[in-house]
């Protein structure tokens, strides 16, 4: 994949989120004024609630890991640590984010495209912790039982953008083909190092 391609990718990625985040927003303020009509609160309710929540998150992480770079524009902790947190409400992986500067959008699409990937290594939970060594990226991974073998770590390791059009590559592991590319696009490599109690990946 050329820089222009990976531009584009970026363009459709940012595309989709922004046009589902006005549904969303519809969807959220029609469940605001059910409840002020005096709608009597049901499971049913709560599920749609909570359902529009996550997707609300999902949307708001992905709009920054797939979306377009940006060496300029800067996010802060309180933004960062919002979406995460609101992220992994509910999952088994906490996850803890160290930074405490304003960083840019490409290095915070650096981190959430590598979380997405220690996240996969990680499908029984554990801690997963984030921050910044020598103005690099480094994710521990800290877990019982972590699965770092496949193909989609070979891909992310030895930058194999020949994967790129293997049918076999399945769409949950795109942020294995993605975080090799914006990493490359910036100077960077990536490392996995194998410890006693987990991992480290770093870029």
């Amino acid at each position: 994949m050329g820089e222009h391609s990976l531009q584009f990718a970026a363009l459709v990625g940012s595309r989709i989120c922004h046009d589902l985040i006005s549904p969303l927003g519809a969807i959220n303020n029609g469940m605001e004024l059910m409840g002020m009509s005096g709608l009597a609160a049901s499971p049913e309710m709560a599920l749609i609630s909570e359902s529009v929540d996550a997707a609300n998150a999902r949307i708001r992480f992905f709009r920054i890991a797939y979306g377009a770079p940006s060496t300029t524009q800067l996010l802060g902790r309180g933004e960062i640590t919002s979406i995460l947190k609101d992220m992994s409400r509910g999952a088994r992986l906490t996850l803890h984010w160290d930074p405490v500067e304003d960083l840019s959008r490409s290095e915070v699409q650096l981190a959430f495209l590598a979380i997405q990937c220690a996240q996969q290594a990680m499908p029984y939970g554990g801690t997963l912790s984030v921050r910044r060594a020598a103005q690099r990226w480094e994710l521990t991974m800290d877990a019982e039982r972590l699965s770092l073998d496949g193909a989609q770590w070979d891909t992310l390791l030895n930058a194999a953008e020949d994967m790129l059009g293997d049918p076999a590559t399945l769409p949950a592991h795109v942020q294995f083909l993605l975080l090799p590319l914006h990493a490359k696009a910036i100077g960077r490599d990536i490392h996995l190092l194998r410890e006693d109690a987990g991992a480290r990946l770093c870029v």
